[in-house]
This record gives C-alpha cells, sequence and structure tokens, in this order.
C-alpha cells in the first residue's frame, strides 16, 4: 500500500471532518479511507470503457454509432425533447 499526503488544508475542513468520522465511529484517517475509495469507486463507475461496463450493456455513444450504421435517422416530425419539456413547462 502507498501513503497519501494532502498539505495545507484548511482548519475548518479538518474539522468538520473530525465530526463526520465521529459521527460514523472512526478514526479520521479510517473517516479519510473511506471517502477516498468510494470517490475511486464512483468515478470507476462512471468509466464507460469496456472493462468497467457489465456484459451485455452499450453506452449512449455505442448504440448512436450502431443507429448511424444501419442508416436510422430521427423522423423530422417527431417533435424535439427539449420542445416536449418546453410545453409541458410552459402549461404549468
Amino acid at each position: 500500500m502507498r501513503n497519501l499526503s494532502i498539505k495545507k488544508v484548511p482548519d475548518t475542513v479538518v474539522e468538520k471532518l473530525h465530526l463526520r468520522a465521529a459521527r460514523h465511529r472512526r478514526s479520521l484517517q479510517g473517516e479519510l479511507m473511506e471517502i477516498v475509495c468510494r470517490a475511486a469507486e464512483a468515478d470507476q463507475a462512471w468509466d464507460t470503457s469496456p472493462r468497467y461496463r457489465s456484459a451485455g450493456t452499450r453506452n449512449i455513444e455505442d448504440i448512436a454509432a450502431e443507429r448511424r450504421t444501419h442508416g436510422d435517422a430521427p423522423d423530422a416530425q417527431s417533435p424535439c425533447a427539449v420542445d416536449i419539456i418546453r410545453a409541458d413547462r410552459d402549461a404549468r
């Protein structure tokens, strides 16, 4: 394992982290480890590279590229999502 160091953390932030650690019944070190691990996992969940995607899932870019290769284009007479939202908002 490696060590991390954060320099020049404002006192108010340190105090808030101490309070958060106490609420979760952890040491400051334990709370910081939890925060860092959750942040790393959350970032990984948003990574759309194939190694992080579940089997059988596709991202929006893949779907759009597939539709373009099949010659599928949006219907020119269909309303745009933004127009539907505006109409709904204006109706209130």
